[in-house]
């Protein structure tokens, strides 16, 4: 999947146009790898999240793109 699909699946960002803003400005980090938009996330990694207030890491624990709102929190664990 996708990590600005994921981003807005999980509910850690409200839209995916805000998604694929924070990875074009350099905001998301996979594995400790700046990501563009179309990058592919697989299980287990691990993601950081740059906002203007600080930073969230967690770690991708399922894909699933249809996720519902009481699922959205199973597809990772904040570290």
């Amino acid at each position: 999947m996708r990590i600005d699909k994921f981003l807005k699946v999980s509910r850690i960002l409200k839209r995916r146009g805000v998604a694929n803003s924070a990875c074009d400005s350099g905001n998301v980090y996979v594995n400790d790898k700046v990501v563009k938009p179309a990058y592919r996330l697989k299980i287990g990694d691990l993601v950081c999240v740059r906002f203007s207030g600080g930073e969230l890491r967690f770690v991708v624990k399922e894909l699933n793109e249809k996720a519902s709102k009481e699922e959205a929190s199973r597809l990772y664990e904040i570290v």
